[in-house]
């Protein structure tokens, strides 16, 4: 299936985020996630089902200050 992740095409075989993640190497990442603009809390994740042309936001905490 085609998505977009973080502004890139990608090609994928995950048909929810928790698999899309664990394909990606984030499946143990702390991260934010958003579908097509609407946040995704962790508990979703595995419940969130994925389609062709969706747009996907992994953000990883940032520190400093």
């Amino acid at each position: 299936m085609k998505i977009i992740v973080n502004n890139e095409p990608r090609e994928v075989r995950g048909r929810t985020l928790a698999e899309l993640l664990e394909e990606l190497g984030l499946g143990g990442a702390v991260v934010a996630t958003a579908v097509n603009g609407s946040f995704t809390p962790v508990s979703q994740r595995g419940r969130r089902a994925l389609a062709e042309g969706y747009r996907i936001e992994v953000l990883a905490p940032m520190q400093g200050g």
